[in-house]
C-alpha cells in the first residue's frame, strides 16, 4: 500500500511553528546551501539539504530534508506503478524503528505528482553529537586506549547483529552510513541511517558478506587488526572459528575482486 503523507505527532507543532508542515510548504524552502548536492540519475534527481528549526519554547534543533524528482523504483509487489524511492527508505526507517534497530528518526514523509513528475520529501532528526565512523572518525579513535577503542566496536558489531539478525541487510553499507557517539559515562551508541536499499533476505551468512563485504572495501585508513576486531566482536569470538574463517575467507575475496553482488 503506497503511503502518500506521514506527519510524527511530536513533530507537527513544531513543523507549524515552522510554517514547513504541509509538503507544498516544505517544497519551497530555501535549497541554495545543498548539504548532499543533487545527486542526478533514474531520469531525475535527489538531494539533502540541513535546516535548522525554532522551537516554540525556544532554542532550535537540526533536520535533515531529502528532496528528490522522478528518482523512482519498480517493486516485485506492484510492477506496474512507480514509487519514490524515499518512500521505500522512509518504510525501512520506520521498519527498523518497529525491531530496536537504532537508526534516524523520522519527522515527515510525502510525495506528489505535480504534471506528471514525482517530487518526494523524507524528513528526518538530525543525530546530535554522533559522527561518520569514517577514515575522520577512526583517525582519533585509533589512538584511544584499547578499552575504550572496544567499546565503539562492540557497539557498532552489536548493533549489525540486530539488523543482520532480523534477516535484514543494508545493501549499501559503508563506514559513512554508520554513525556513533560515545556518552558520558562512556557508552557507545550507534545508529544506521540511509536505508533506501535495505532489504529482507534469507540467508544470514550471505547477509554478512554482503554488508561486510562493502564495509572492507571501503574501510580506508583503518587497519587490518581492527578490521579484524570490529568481525570478531560481530562474531562474538575472541578467536575466528571455523565457519567465521569461511565467511571472512568470502568476504575478503569480494573485497580482492571488487565484486560486491546485488
Amino acid at each position: 500500500m503506497t503511503i502518500h503523507e506521514y506527519i510524527n505527532e511530536d513533530w507537527r507543532a513544531i513543523l507549524r511553528h515552522n510554517q514547513a508542515e504541509t509538503f507544498e510548504r516544505l517544497w519551497q524552502l530555501d535549497r541554495k546551501d545543498w548539504f548532499e548536492p543533487p545527486n542526478r540519475g533514474r531520469g531525475g534527481w535527489s538531494g539533502v539539504v540541513r535546516q535548522e528549526f525554532s522551537l516554540p519554547e525556544g532554542g532550535k534543533t537540526g533536520v535533515f530534508i531529502k528532496f528528490q524528482e522522478n528518482h523512482v523504483y519498480r517493486s516485485w509487489k506492484n510492477l506496474f506503478c512507480l514509487s519514490a524511492t524515499f518512500e521505500r527508505e522512509f518504510r525501512n526507517l520506520q521498519h527498523y524503528r518497529s525491531l530496536g534497530i537504532p537508526t534516524q528518526e523520522p519527522i515527515y514523509f510525502g510525495h506528489r505528482n505535480i504534471n506528471g513528475d514525482l517530487r518526494a520529501i523524507l524528513v528526518t532528526r538530525e543525530l546530535e553529537g554522533y559522527q561518520a565512523f569514517d577514515a575522520d572518525c577512526y583517525s582519533p579513535i585509533c589512538k584511544l586506549d584499547r578499552t575504550r577503542r572496544k567499546r565503539y566496536f562492540q557497539s557498532v558489531a552489536t548493533t549489525l547483529q540486530q539488523m543482520h539478525g532480523c534477516n535484514l541487510m543494508h545493501n549499501g553499507l559503508y563506514l559513512k552510513h554508520i554513525f556513533v557517539r560515545e556518552n558520558d559515562d562512556g557508552s557507545v551508541d550507534t545508529r544506521l541511517i540511509d536505508l533506501e536499499k535495505a532489504r529482507w533476505r534469507p540467508i544470514k551468512r550471505l547477509i554478512a558478506i554482503r554488508d561486510f563485504g562493502s564495509l572492507h572495501r571501503h574501510a580506508s585508513g583503518w587497519s587490518r587488526t581492527d578490521r579484524l576486531r570490529l568481525f570478531l566482536a560481530y562474531r562474538q569470538e575472541a578467536r575466528l572459528g571455523k565457519e567465521s574463517r569461511k565467511i571472512l575467507g568470502s568476504i575478503l575475496g569480494r573485497k580482492k575482486s571488487g565484486s560486491v553482488g546485488k
